[in-house]
């Protein structure tokens, strides 16, 4: 008999009518066929629906294509959460250009550097960042077009420049521009760079193929609903919005942009458009929470969250002004959110002290990630499913990077062994759900003992009046390391160092209790993520007085 494999493989070969590159582009293209009508987008007084913001995303790739933009050229854009945002999301890729989406609170020098590292020929910008623009490219290398957005719900001062108005540059492209698909899924649809604490930001690249598959995969896991609204609290600039640019359009959602997150703003918003979904740093919780008291919500709203797990008391506080919070884990080398706590419907009987528990872990992975696990330091070896045992977090699939731009070095480190090191700390759990417990680079080493500084966070985020707080390493003579705690008090609570000693000393091992707690604001990145390593310089300064 003949090799059966070698039968089903022979004359059976790939061809344009069997197989297509797969991007996240035809999410908007068959949503505005199917429906034309409905709205894709709110800003302000401003409502566009599926047709006309597949047409402008046309438009704007066709006026791209015109000034010699093509096939792996990068165009940047640093843009607030604006129609803007999400049509160069999809122009810029439409002309097989790859987006590169710049944090807006970055200070010229590192502009400058990502500009040139990613070869920028476009730039569009903001007219709120087009000072800190415009220093930036007097101090990079390349010299890309310049192209500015003016935004009418910015009330803030404009100044004078040379590059061309976006809505006029958009208007000059054609509508019925024959969008490219990309050659390959393989394809580069975005850089993105990481925050770069330890010399310059490393440039992330993902792919056509990543980005359909996540963007599909956020619907799935959210179980979003047809037409579902989303409100945009989370910066699109972060991990390309976690792909949820492209995941509206798979159900045919509207896009309800948020210029900037105020508590006023966002329940105006929750109540006047009945929100279905959002997503945010637990410190969008606290903005939300503020303005608890003088508003309420009609309908259950699903807030998706990453980075540290959010307190106890938070938790029960979204929950009680109905919101259903979602925990989720990923990296920019993911796309975002590449693991969910997927919840139980068996854990609503449980007390809410061990729901807290239980949604602090990260989860479990996401439908299109293919391998998630926790490896043994310096082994391709699981650790035990015990909640104890620390190892790293590493990825497998195709929603792991195509590496990092232009950095083979850096790429072959993160992919040794065949898998994706995340650098991140965590324990498996005996049901297979993992929790972190710290970067690698933030575990603390006492005496020769490891020390997760979110325990010690969780523990001081029990205290009703604790607002923020982050443990880091301060040096000692005799451990080598200790526990050093920053806290931000709630508005208005008076808080001791004693008092909060006294509750670390009654959960914590006595090595683990902080040997300094500073009480201060405490700072944070543009996605809300504490800056640990301005809180290390501190530590180390306290040190030396």
């Amino acid at each position: 008999m003949g090799n059966t494999n070698a039968l089903y493989n022979s004359e059976l070969g790939r061809n344009q009518a069997n197989y297509q590159a797969l991007t996240p582009l035809s999410f908007l293209a068959r949503a505005a066929t199917v429906f034309p009508d409905n709205v894709a987008i709110i800003h302000d007084h401003l409502e566009w629906t599926y047709q006309q913001f597949f047409q402008r995303s046309c438009q704007l790739a066709s006026a791209l294509a015109a000034t010699g933009v093509g096939r792996g050229d990068t165009v940047s854009v640093m843009l607030a959460n604006t129609p803007a945002m999400l049509e160069c999301h999809h122009g810029i890729p439409m002309c097989q250009a790859v987006i590169h989406s710049i944090n807006t609170r970055l200070d010229p020098a590192i502009i400058a550097f990502q500009l040139d590292h990613a070869q920028s020929k476009l730039v569009v910008v903001d007219s709120e960042f087009l000072s800190v623009m415009m220093q930036a490219l007097t101090l990079a290398a390349v010299k890309p077009l310049l192209v500015v957005y003016d935004d009418s719900v910015f009330m803030g001062a404009r100044i004078a420049h040379q590059g061309l108005d976006y809505q006029a540059f958009v208007s000059s492209g054609d509508k019925h521009y024959a969008w490219k698909m990309p050659e390959d899924e393989w394809d580069a649809i975005s850089i993105n760079y990481t925050s770069g604490t330890t010399g310059n930001p490393k440039g992330v690249v993902s792919h056509h193929r990543g980005a359909y598959l996540l963007a599909q995969g956020n619907a799935l896991t959210t179980s979003m609903s047809k037409h579902a609204l989303y409100l945009w609290t989370l910066p699109m600039f972060h991990c390309n919005g976690w792909c949820f640019p492209w995941t509206m359009s798979v159900v045919a959602g509207s896009h309800l942009c948020l210029r900037q997150v105020r508590a006023e703003s966002i329940w105006q918003l929750l109540n006047q458009y009945k929100v279905d979904l959002m997503c945010g740093a637990p410190i969008v919780m606290s903005v939300i929470l503020e303005g608890q008291l003088a508003h309420s919500l009609t309908q259950r709203v699903q807030f998706l969250t990453a980075a540290a797990p959010p307190p106890e008391k938070v938790l029960a506080d979204m929950d009680s002004a109905g919101f259903d919070v979602v925990h989720l884990y990923g990296l920019t080398e993911t796309y975002g959110p590449a693991v969910v706590n997927d919840w139980h419907s068996l854990w609503d009987k449980l007390p809410t002290a061990q729901q807290a528990r239980l949604k602090a872990r990260q989860g479990v992975r996401y439908l299109p990630l293919e391998s998630l696990a926790v490896h043994q330091r310096e082994a391709s070896q699981s650790v035990k499913a015990d909640g104890k045992e620390i190892g790293e977090v590493v990825f497998r699939g195709n929603v792991v990077m195509k590496g990092y731009f232009k950095n083979p070095t850096a790429s072959q480190q993160a992919f040794a062994n065949g898998w994706f090191h995340s650098g991140d700390l965590a324990v498996l759990h005996p049901d297979g759900y993992i929790q972190l417990k710290d970067r690698s680079k933030d575990i603390i080493i006492s005496g020769g003992e490891n020390i997760s500084s979110i325990e010690i966070e969780e523990v001081l985020y029990k205290h009703p009046s604790v607002a923020v707080a982050a443990v880091v390493a301060i040096s000692d003579e005799k451990w080598g390391e200790c526990p050093c705690a920053f806290v931000e008090v709630v508005d208005g609570a008076l808080l001791t160092e004693h008092t909060l000693n006294a509750l670390c000393r009654e959960q914590l091992a006595g090595f683990k209790v902080p040997k300094r707690i500073e009480f201060c604001a405490i700072p944070r990145t543009a996605t809300g993520k504490i800056k640990k390593y301005e809180l290390r310089q501190i530590a180390s300064a306290l040190n030396r007085q």
